[in-house]
């Protein structure tokens, strides 16, 4: 779903069933295509509307796409009202198949009270988009205005202001500048090219320049270009050369050239000379190849540097991929407070009374430059200053929705809200959402992906497109894009959660709270009325007496969305006063604490697409699941409940299901034919027949059980043989006891298996974990009982292996002759042995090229042997060394020596990688 649009593509659907229910009443047909028609013509206005900053958007035409979206939402309740009536009639539906679901819809439109409650429901909603269709024509809305261009560029007060605030920047730059001048004579005459990648604020226009004035080379040509974001090419290139050549620029008379002939006279002019370009600010690849066009490789050792907010525009940027990509760091928090201070109080020195709550400033600030100078400046205003009350005012106010008049806090919401704007359209959506969450709070990525599908904010064209796979690559976008924070993330890529900047909560909230996309019921002020039409509905930290009584008063037959967290589990309402919900999310909130929360009548809750229970620790759910048609999630992990009512097998449409521990499968699985997901511990299959069937889930794309199967050798022959049938699974994780051990050698891997974890203890490591049979395996974390040499250099061999953590249990195990071959481990950046002594391994030139953590276990014995030779300056890119070591009848002296030979070997590594050493 698309934020701007509402549920437009909800509209559609609707249309076209009540063009079908009205075949039988020929008088209305022209109203139906007129009918149509208006939302044409609504659609295709909203989207111009979305192109432009809401703050510059005229009152009428705000009003008048509020009033659409609104409406869009209203049409979509009377679908899915009339879903609820289809779907509840056969629990069999299935809601792909549009054509079978119309047929069924029709046949609910010849009764007669269904058929009035609807026609009803349309006439009312008719009339209303007949009122606004007449605003958009009286407004003259079809001709909005483009987006309005700031008058003053941000660019220009950095690169032509003066030098007050920089501060924390000179490690960054002398960095940079050892980066792009060092190296020998043959490498220094190419062409070096260095991208600054970070979040908008963190200063990498300000790094640049320094850098810029800084570079003690001389150069036959200087430039510092700002692109900007929707860029135009001919202007950049015409800039370009103006600055580089005045005199050749107006000889040329380049302002009249296109964009081709200025290609050609930049590299013309570049050809024979030494020059240094910065090319601030920019936002797509384009552009980039663009202007690389034009900045010719001369061999005179030529530099480049560019600047953006996006991982992926830095990588095509910059000339050796990592190597030449600086990420920008906030400032620590000495440096922050130094900034702040000096801003407010012209020192370094911030009076005693000032300090406690400049400090809880600072800490939301999370070290951004652009958000401390803003704030600061706020606060230098001679009225504010002394005033310590306005400094808790400003401080209670981040992260809540920051709507100060200020100039200074409005430039920084600015130059914030260019990173929103450029957002496709269903990137928007996805990110505003995420002002459901709290400050501070960690985001479950999965969590997030989940609501985001439950939402239709996720949507796919063909039926067997994975939702999940789709939700990935918008989170990994927003990513890529600076506009989260990841927390936790893995060697192959995988993160696990996010953040956001208190900063940018601030503006997606108000953002959220002016279109009526989320509303958070704790920043409401006590004396203000609730709205009687919010649709998503989240409550956080607290809320006032007089907030609780309005809600409770306030009708909840419109919220779509509930999420509540712990801090006020006992403000949660009867969940029978909602009526249309989709999401009811209740992570995290015990509600052993709130007696008054009852999940007996959850299923009556027809529209529901999300259920959240993990961490309610409820006990036993009474619930009939299975009249949830629409369910797309179901989470009851941590709701000490261990029945799983049979009647979840109805659930045609659920994505995701996470169990608790201890719940057992129910028979009928092959009817979950959506399913994606299936994660629990200890989940018991209790029959052959429920082993069998998991193989029947066809679509599955991550499986992680615990499992006891006893010494039922059927049962675990039949688990084998269906996880051999899932040919779309990308992640497995399996703890099985029993015979598993023995039967898993003749496991068929799936092909697109990227993550494996085998927590049982398996006696060797199984021969189909090779490069032939797992060639995207990325993620290995296994357990054996002997491991050898050849087996270690097989999993070498695996093409695209970034993590790899292999146990022996509590048994030690001695490898003898391991060599890494070059080429081996060619993308692990992380290699972990538990428990397993190698004697006397060997690191050829060419092996593990980008690992960066290496554990293994010696001997001390064979440490001090005058032939050892643990050959690791032959890892270029080592960072952390673990060395487990094995000193069985030695002395604290041969210790000691074996040690310090160790630290010899790390220090006189090219990286001096860190080292540990630890007995074992």
């Amino acid at each position: 779903m698309d934020l701007a649009m509402g549920a437009m593509g909800s509209l559609n659907k609707l249309s076209e069933v009540i063009k079908e229910e009205y075949k039988l009443q020929k008088g209305v047909k022209k109203k139906v295509k007129s009918f149509s028609a208006e939302l044409d013509i609504m659609r295709a206005a909203l989207g111009k509307v979305a192109e432009v900053p809401r703050d510059q958007l005229d009152e009428q035409v705000k009003l008048w796409a509020d009033d659409v979206r609104e409406l869009s939402y209203d049409m979509e309740d009377v679908v899915d009202s009339l879903l609820v009536r289809v779907e509840g009639s056969d629990p069999n539906a299935d809601q792909f198949n549009f054509k079978k679901l119309m047929a069924k819809m029709l046949n609910v439109f010849k009764k007669g009270k269904a058929r009035r409650e609807i026609s009803t429901a349309v006439e009312e909603i008719h009339e209303r988009l007949q009122d606004v269709t007449r605003r958009h024509e009286r407004y003259n809305l079809a001709n909005l205005p483009a987006a309005k261009r700031t008058t003053t560029d941000p660019f220009w007060e950095v690169f032509y202001g003066d030098k007050k605030n920089i501060i924390g920047l000179q490690k960054a730059r002398d960095d940079i500048i050892k980066k792009i001048s060092d190296g020998d004579p043959v490498s220094k005459a190419h062409l070096k090219i260095l991208s600054v990648v970070g979040f908008g604020g963190l200063g990498k226009t300000t790094l640049a320049r320094e850098v810029y004035d800084s570079l003690p080379t001389k150069f036959g040509y200087k430039a510092f270009v700002s692109v900007s974001r929707n860029p135009d090419m001919k202007k950049v290139l015409s800039n370009l050369l103006f600055k580089l050549d005045k005199e050749k620029h107006a000889s040329m008379n380049a302002a009249n050239l296109d964009v081709e002939q200025l290609i050609i006279l930049a590299r013309e002019l570049l050809s024979k000379k030494r020059y240094f370009i910065i090319i601030d600010d920019l936002w797509d690849k384009e552009a980039c190849k663009t202007i690389r066009l034009a900045l010719v490789d001369n061999g005179c050792g030529s530099i480049i540097i560019t600047t953006t907010r996006h991982d992926d525009v830095s990588k095509i940027c910059s000339s050796y991929k990592d190597d030449m990509i600086h990420k920008m760091e906030p400032l620590s928090d000495n440096h922050s407070q130094i900034l702040f201070y000096r801003r407010i109080f012209g020192s370094e020195v911030c009076p005693p009374r000032f300090q406690q709550v400049s400090k809880k400033i600072l800490k939301k600030c999370v070290g951004v430059p652009l958000a401390i100078i803003s704030l600061a400046s706020y606060l230098a205003n001679n009225e504010r200053t002394n005033q310590i009350d306005q400094w808790y005012v400003l401080l209670n106010s981040i992260g809540r929705g920051l709507k100060k008049g200020d100039d200074h806090v409005k430039k920084m919401k600015r130059i914030l809200s260019l990173s929103f704007y450029d957002l496709p359209s269903y990137l928007k959506t996805c990110f505003l959402y995420l002002s459901i969450f709290p400050e501070d709070h960690q985001i479950s990525r999965d969590r997030l992906i989940r609501r985001w599908i439950s939402e239709a904010f996720i949507q796919v064209e063909d039926e067997t497109a994975s939702l999940l796979e789709l939700g990935d690559s918008y989170f990994n976008q927003l990513v890529n894009r600076n506009m989260i924070i990841p927390i936790n993330m893995h060697v192959d890529g995988r993160v696990e959660a996010c953040c956001v900047h208190d900063i940018m909560l601030d503006l997606i909230c108000e953002l959220s709270s002016e279109v009526n996309f989320v509303t958070v019921l704790d920043v409401i002020k006590g004396d203000a009325a609730l709205k009687e039409n919010f649709r998503r509905l989240s409550i956080q930290k607290s809320m006032t007496d007089l907030t609780t009584t309005q809600m409770g008063t306030t009708s909840m037959s419109q919220v779509r969305s509930f999420t509540a967290f712990s801090p006020v589990v006992s403000k949660i309402p009867p969940l029978s006063i909602f009526q249309v919900l989709r999401v009811l999310d209740l992570e995290g909130c015990d509600l052993r604490r709130s007696p008054g929360i009852c999940l007996r009548h959850v299923d009556k809750l027809l529209h529901l697409r999300y259920l959240g229970l993990r961490g309610t620790k409820v006990g036993k759910l009474l619930m009939e699941i299975g009249k949830l048609q629409f369910l797309q999630t179901l989470d009851l992990q941590l709701t000490n409940s261990k029945e799983l009512s049979p009647s979840v097998v109805q659930l045609r449409q659920l994505v995701c299901l996470i169990l608790d521990s201890g719940m057992s499968l129910p028979k009928g699985l092959c009817n979950l034919t959506c399913l994606e997901q299936l994660m629990g511990h200890n989940m018991s299959f209790h029959s052959e027949q429920t082993a069998k069937e998991l193989g029947h889930m066809t679509r599955l794309r991550e499986l992680s059980f615990r499992l006891d199967v006893g010494g039922n050798d059927e049962v675990t022959k039949a688990l084998i043989g269906s996880i051999a049938k899932l040919h779309k699974l990308e992640r497995l994780e399996i703890s099985v006891n029993g015979n598993w051990r023995d039967l898993v050698h003749g496991l068929v891997p799936p092909p697109n298996l990227r993550r494996l974890s085998s927590y049982n203890q398996l006696r060797l490591i199984p021969a189909w974990i090779c490069s032939s049979s797992l060639p995207l395996l990325s993620y290995l974390d296994l357990t054996a009982f002997e491991v050898r040499s050849g087996e270690i250099q097989n999993l070498g061999m695996l093409p695209a292996l970034c993590y790899i953590a292999l146990d022996t249990g509590n048994i030690k195990v001695v490898v003898e002759k391991l060599e890494v071959s070059a080429g081996a481990f060619p993308e692990a950046r992380v290699c972990l042995f538990h428990r397993i002594i190698l004697v006397n391994p060997t690191f050829q030139k060419g092996a593990m090229p980008m690992i960066q953590r290496l554990r293994f276990g010696l001997r001390v014995n064979d440490i001090l042997s005058p032939e050892f030779d643990l050959s690791i300056r032959n890892l270029p890119s080592l960072k952390q060394l673990r060395i487990d070591l094995s000193n069985k009848e030695v002395s604290p002296e041969d210790y000691s020596e074996a040690i310090d030979m160790l630290r010899c070997v790390a220090e006189s590594h090219p990286q001096s990688p860190t080292l540990r050493a630890d007995e074992y």
